[in-house]
């Protein structure tokens, strides 16, 4: 068994507010977990108005078809999302 991780920092320069950047995260991770089946969630900088930062998963049995899906999901956010990514780390760990 094979665990695929992702994580994502990114700016939301349209949001003016807390509501404003967690309709936009919101949108990313259910963006994420219908298109790709995986687990997203927001896992740091709540308090952040302008930064988010998104982890997502995949379990597979392939170290290469866990990391090849996490890299659609990531071209994704940065074609269809108005937002400017900062960081973004692809990891897997087997298990």
């Amino acid at each position: 068994m094979v665990l695929s991780m992702i994580k994502i920092i990114f700016e939301i320069p349209e949001a003016s507010s807390i509501k404003d950047k967690r309709r936009i995260v919101k949108s990313v991770t259910d963006k994420l977990q219908r298109r790709f089946r995986m687990s997203a969630a927001e896992v740091d900088l709540l308090d952040s108005i302008s930064f988010a930062q998104i982890g997502g998963a995949l379990v597979s049995n392939s170290r290469a078809h866990g990391e090849k899906v996490l890299q659609k999901a990531f071209k994704t956010i940065e074609e269809e999302i108005p937002v400017r990514i900062q960081d973004m780390h692809i990891y897997s760990q087997e298990f």
